[in-house]
C-alpha cells in the first residue's frame, strides 16, 4: 500500500509540489493576523483565582500599572535646587504620558500643615529654584521621615528619587503599551539632554509588559538565523550533497510557515514562549526528513535507482514516521493542560508544525527529491562508526544494563532537591534593559515586587471607625516589622498626620483619631483639598468601606512569597476581628502560577503518557514490547530532573512543561529503533543480537543525527534572553541527550535480556 502510494507521488510529483506550495501560501496568509501580546496577564487563564482577586482589587481601588522613573543625580544629592528642578519638571511632563491617571513624586507630594484652625495642603516643593539651604534641609527632613515617601519615592540616604506614573490601559489596542513606554523613553531622553548631570532608569509593570515583545523580537533576530544555519550545515555534512539539503530546508520552512499562519488564522497572540515554536518545529521537522533521506542514500549505495530507493525508504519509514509524529503531537498537545495560556499556544503551534512536517515529508519531500538530481552513491557519513558502536553494546550488554539502571536510579534520587522558584523580574536576563534597571531600582530605591491587601469593614464608611483603623494600624505595623518588607503604604499614616495637623502640628497628637465622626471629618477635609489626580481612590473604595495596604517587598522566591502572604493573612485573622481580607498583585499571581502549573501538567503528562503508550502498543503489535518501550521513554525526564536538582535546583513555570513536551519527542528514537529491531525479528527471522545489529546498522546513525539536531536546536533556544525559554531549552536538551544515551545503551540490552530469550518466541 505504501509502495503504491509512493509510486503515485512520484508519478504526479510536479502537481504535488505545486499543490504543497499553494497549501503553504494559503495557510501562511494567516500570518498577517499575528500580533505580539504585551500584557503579563497573558500568563493567567480567565478562571485563575489569583487573577480574579487582582482584577477585583483593581476594580475597587483603580488600576495601578505603572512606569517608575528612577533618578540618580551625579552629585549624589537629591535635595539640591538643580535636582529638585529636574524632578519637578519631569513630574509635570509625565502627566502627558498616554493613559496616565496619576503622577507621584517628592515634589508634588501633598504635604499638610496647620495654620490656626485651617488645614493647608500643598506640594512639598513648589518652586525649587527659590529654595534656601535651610528650606532644602527642611524639605529633606520631611521627605525622609514621611512613611508614604521613603523607600518608595526617595531613598533614606537621599541619593535616589523616583517619579511614579500610574497608567490605566484600556486594553483595546495592541499598541497601548508600546506607545506608553515609547513616550516615557522620549521623555527620559528629553530630560537627559536638558539636564546631563543625572541618570534616569525606567521600571514598572508597563515597562515589563513592553519587555516581553522586545525579548521575543531579539530572539527572532539572533536565534532563528543561528538555528537555520546549523541545520543546513548538519544536513549538508550528513547527506553529502545539495539536493537533500535543499529539499529538507524547503520542507522545514514550509512547516514553520504553515504552523505560524494557522496560528494567525486561529487568533493566537505571539508571546515569548510562542516565539520558541519555530525553532521547535525546525528541529522536529528535520527528524522525518533525515530518516527518509538516510535510508534512501543507503538504498542508492547498494545499487537501486533513485525512484526505487525513494519507494523503499517510504516503505521502511512511513509507519515509524507516522507514529513518532503522532506521539510528538500528543506530547505538545498536553501543554493545553498548562495553567498558563501562552503554553497552550506554544503546544498547539508546535503540534500543527509537527503535523505539517509529517504531511510534507510524505508528499512534498519524496516528490521534490524525485525531481532533483540524486548525487553520489555513497553511504551517509558515519555509518561504520555506528556499526562498531552496535557491536560494543552487544558485547557489553550486561554491564550496560546494570550501569544504566544504577545511574538512572541514582539521578532520580536527586529529583526532590528541586525547589519551586519563579521570580518574574528574572524572566529576563541581564542583557535586557528592564532587568538591569529593575535590579538597580531594587538595590537603591524601592522593590519591584509588591502585594496589595484589601481590608474590608462591615459597613459603608467603616474605614473611619476607630476600631477598624486600630486594626489596620496594627496590621501595618506587623508588616513593617517583617524583614522582607521595604515599604508599606497605609491610610492610617494619613489619619495620624491629619490628627497631628488639626492639633496645631503637635507631635503628641501623631496618633489615630479617637472618634469616628472626627476621623470622617478629617478625611473629608483632606480629600476636598487634594488636586485632581492625587486623590485617595488608590487607597480607599468609593463607599469608604475598604482600604488597601500596598506592601513593597524584597525579591523573593515563589515559596517565600506564598509563605509571607499566608503568614500575614494568618496574623490578621488571629489578631483582629470584624475584617475581611483578600490579596492581589502580579507578585502573588506569578508566585502561585508555578505550583498550579506543575499540578495541571501532571494531569496533562499522564494523559499524554496513556495516549502515547496506547499508540506504541498498537504500532508494535505487542503488550510486551509496548511496556518495554516505556522504560526508555519515561526515564530520560526523571534522570534529567535529578541532574537538574543536583546542579541547579530551581524549577519554574518554564520547566513544568518539559516532561509532557519531551515525552512525545523522546519516543521518536525508541519507535525507530524498535521498528527496525522488530522488522529484523519478524521479517528476517534474526536472533535478538542480530536484530540489534540490524537496528544499529539501519537506523543508529539517523537516531544520532536527529538527536544531535534536536539537542542543538533546543540549546540554541537556551541562548534566549527570556528565562522561561532558555531554561526550558536547556533542560529539554538534557532530556533528549539522556534519551539518546538510554536508547542506544539501555534499550538494546533490555531487548536482548527480556524480549529475545528464545528463538521460537512469538513476536
Amino acid at each position: 500500500m505504501v509502495e503504491s502510494y509512493t509510486r503515485w507521488v512520484i508519478r504526479w510529483k510536479y502537481l504535488i509540489v505545486l499543490a504543497s506550495l499553494l497549501l503553504v501560501f494559503a495557510a501562511a496568509s494567516g500570518g498577517r493576523y499575528l500580533g505580539f501580546s504585551n500584557d503579563y496577564r497573558m500568563f493567567f487563564g480567565e478562571d485563575n483565582p489569583q487573577l480574579l482577586a487582582f482584577e477585583k482589587m483593581q476594580a475597587t481601588f483603580n488600576k495601578n500599572d505603572n512606569i517608575l522613573f528612577v533618578i540618580t543625580p551625579e552629585s549624589g544629592k537629591v535635595f539640591t535646587r538643580e535636582t529638585l528642578t529636574v524632578i519637578k519638571e519631569l513630574t509635570h511632563e509625565a502627566w502627558q504620558t498616554p493613559f496616565s491617571t496619576r503622577v507621584d513624586s517628592i515634589t508634588n507630594h501633598q504635604h499638610t500643615t496647620a495654620e490656626e484652625d485651617d488645614l493647608v495642603v500643598d506640594d512639598l516643593v513648589v518652586d525649587p529654584e527659590s529654595l534656601s539651604d535651610r528650606d532644602l534641609l527642611r524639605i529633606q527632613s520631611i521627605a525622609i521621615n514621611e512613611p508614604m515617601l521613603v523607600h518608595r519615592l526617595i531613598s533614606p540616604d537621599s541619593k535616589f528619587a523616583g517619579v511614579n506614573v500610574t497608567v490605566q490601559l484600556p486594553g483595546k489596542a495592541l499598541d497601548e503599551v508600546p506607545k506608553t513606554v515609547a513616550f516615557a523613553r522620549e521623555l527620559k531622553q528629553k530630560i537627559l539632554d536638558k539636564y546631563p548631570g543625572i541618570e534616569i532608569r525606567l521600571v514598572g509593570m508597563a515597562v515589563m509588559n513592553n519587555a516581553f515583545p522586545e525579548a521575543s523580537k531579539d530572539d527572532v533576530v539572533n536565534l532563528y538565523p543561528l538555528a537555520l544555519g546549523f541545520i543546513v550545515l548538519t544536513l549538508f555534512v550528513l547527506l553529502r550533497g545539495f539536493s537533500g539539503t535543499i529539499a529538507t530546508f524547503i520542507m522545514i520552512i514550509m512547516s514553520i510557515m504553515t504552523a505560524m499562519g494557522l496560528a494567525g488564522w486561529s487568533g493566537i497572540m505571539l508571546s515569548p514562549p510562542v516565539m520558541s515554536a519555530p525553532i521547535m518545529i525546525l528541529t522536529m521537522a528535520i527528524a522525518d526528513a533525515v530518516h527518509l533521506l538516510v535510508t534512501m542514500r543507503h538504498e542508492l549505495a547498494i545499487g537501486l535507482d533513485k525512484n526505487k530507493a525513494i519507494i523503499e525508504s517510504m516503505r521502511i519509514n512511513f509507519r515509524p514516521i507516522f507514529v513518532t509524529s503522532l506521539t510528538t503531537v500528543f506530547g505538545f498537545l498536553s501543554l493545553n493542560f498548562s495553567d498558563a495560556p501562552p503554553f497552550h499556544d506554544l503546544g498547539n503551534i508546535a503540534a500543527m508544525g509537527v503535523a505539517a512536517a509529517f504531511i510534507f515529508s510524505i508528499t512534498f519531500l519524496p516528490a521534490i527529491v524525485s525531481i532533483l538530481p540524486a548525487t553520489g552513491k555513497h553511504e551517509v557519513a558515519g555509518k561504520q562508526m555506528m556499526t562498531r558502536f552496535g557491536e560494543f553494546v552487544i558485547a557489553k550488554q550486561k554491564p550496560l544494563l546494570i550501569g544504566n539502571t544504577l545511574v538512572i536510579v541514582g539521578l532520580a534520587a536527586f529529583v526532590p532537591m528541586n525547589e519551586l522558584n519563579d521570580q518574574f523580574v528574572n524572566y529576563f536576563d541581564e542583557s535586557i534593559e528592564f532587568r538591569r534597571d529593575s535590579d538597580y531600582a531594587a538595590e537603591n530605591l524601592t522593590g519591584v515586587y509588591y502585594i496589595d491587601y484589601a481590608l474590608v469593614a462591615e459597613e459603608s464608611g467603616g474605614i473611619s471607625d476607630p476600631t477598624f483603623l486600630s486594626n489596620v494600624a496594627k496590621f501595618s505595623q506587623y508588616l513593617r516589622s517583617q524583614p522582607e518588607v521595604i515599604h508599606v503604604q497605609t491610610i492610617t499614616d494619613t489619619f495620624k498626620r491629619l490628627n497631628k495637623n488639626m492639633h496645631g502640628d503637635d507631635p503628641a497628637w501623631q496618633r489615630l483619631p479617637d472618634e469616628r465622626n472626627l476621623a470622617a471629618q478629617y478625611l473629608l477635609l483632606y480629600e476636598m483639598s487634594l488636586p485632581y489626580g492625587l486623590d485617595l481612590n488608590n487607597q480607599i473604595d468609593v463607599d469608604k468601606s475598604a482600604t488597601k495596604i500596598a506592601v513593597t517587598i524584597k525579591t523573593m522566591t515563589s515559596n517565600e512569597v506564598i509563605a509571607f502572604d499566608d503568614a500575614a493573612i494568618q496574623w490578621l485573622k488571629e489578631n483582629t476581628s470584624g475584617i475581611d481580607v483578600y490579596t492581589g498583585s502580579p507578585t502573588i499571581m506569578f508566585a502561585h502560577l508555578g505550583k498550579r502549573n506543575i499540578n495541571s501538567m501532571l494531569t496533562g503528562t499522564t494523559v499524554a503518557l496513556i495516549l502515547i503508550s496506547a499508540v506504541l502498543i498498537i504500532f508494535l503489535g505487542s503488550l510486551k514490547y509496548g511496556f518495554i518501550s516505556l522504560l526508555p521513554n519515561l526515564t530520560p525526564a526523571l534522570a534529567a530532573f535529578g541532574l537538574w536538582g543536583l546542579t541547579v535546583g530551581q524549577v519554574g513555570i518554564g520547566l513544568s512543561i518539559v516532561t509532557g513536551m519531551t515525552l512525545g519527542i523522546v519516543v521518536d528514537d525508541t519507535v525507530h529503533f524498535l521498528s527496525k529491531y522488530l522488522r529484523a525479528r519478524r521479517e528476517k527471522g534474526l536472533s535478538a543480537e542480530d536484530a540489534v545489529r540490524y537496528a544499529f546498522n539501519n537506523v543508529g546513525l539517523a537516531l544520532l543525527v536527529t538527536s544531535v539536531v534536536l539537542i542543538a536546536g533546543f540549546m540554541i533556544m537556551a541562548q534566549s534572553h527570556f528565562y522561561l525559554n532558555s531554561s526550558m531549552g536547556l533542560l529539554t536538551s538534557i532530556v533528549i541527550a539522556l534519551a539518546l544515551i538510554i536508547d542506544l545503551t539501555f534499550l538494546p540490552p533490555l531487548l536482548m535480556r527480556y524480549a529475545g530469550k528464545t528463538k521460537g518466541e512469538k513476536l
